[in-house]
């Protein structure tokens, strides 16, 4: 199998079907997402995983993220914790394969732009107690919501903005839906969605000051467009 077969298998063995997969692949393509191999710089130094600049650094934060959700989900479904409910198992595999599809529509999207494969830290999560897990996925879903809502603006390309929003909709999708699991009416809870009905946006630095905290390497995000 070459490198491109494996990464065309990685959603297929992380629970998501090849047959979805390329439904997705063939809608990055056919919006011209499809990008060249120059502009990233990939290598680990001493300032961490460069991101990269203007759009491209834009995508690979996104990446970043989609990493870190899919992978969480991923160990959530691996093994449910105790007293789950049907239900709630249905959502959590539900969420995991649209966050698997994400992860693999950036890479895709990157290409060799793509910045490495991560390695999230879940030491804080015990994924036996339901509360923790809900918790972090309440933390991690409307963390994604305010980052896609933050970057936005710093994409340039209509095509790219149009596949965020499609994106970030999802992800308000799985926020309400986890924040119902915990205390059902509190999918809008007022401490993310202010009186004028916006939901909360931040800057990638706020953004990755939290996440960074479950992915052992750092991310440099010092080249990414301002505004």
């Amino acid at each position: 199998m070459n490198d491109t077969e494996s990464r065309m298998e990685a959603p297929a063995q992380s629970g998501i079907s090849r047959r979805r997969f390329f439904g997705y692949a063939g809608a990055l393509a056919g919006a011209g997402l499809l990008m060249s191999t120059a502009g990233c710089k990939k290598d680990d130094d001493d300032d961490g995983i460069n991101l990269g600049s203007n759009d491209v650094g834009v995508l690979n934060y996104a990446y970043a993220l989609e990493q870190l959700e899919a992978a969480f989900y991923i160990r959530v479904t691996q093994s449910f914790y105790s007293g789950i409910t049907a239900n709630e198992q249905a959502y959590f595999s539900d969420i995991r394969d649209h966050e698997i599809a994400h992860r693999e529509f950036f890479k895709t999207a990157l290409a060799g732009n793509a910045i490495q494969g991560l390695t999230p830290d879940f030491s804080s999560v015990n994924f036996n107690d339901r509360t923790s897990v809900l918790e972090t996925a309440k933390a991690f879903e409307d963390l994604g919501v305010s980052a896609y809502n933050g970057a936005g603006k710093l994409l340039t390309n209509p095509d790219y903005l149009l596949i965020a929003g499609k994106i970030v909709s999802v992800e308000a999708r799985h926020a309400a839906a986890v924040r119902d699991l915990i205390s059902n009416g509190t999918f809008a809870g007022i401490d993310v969605v202010n009186a004028q009905g916006l939901d909360v946006s931040r800057t990638p630095a706020e953004v990755l000051a939290i996440a960074g905290t479950f992915i052992k390497e750092k991310l440099n995000a010092g080249n990414l467009p301002k505004s």
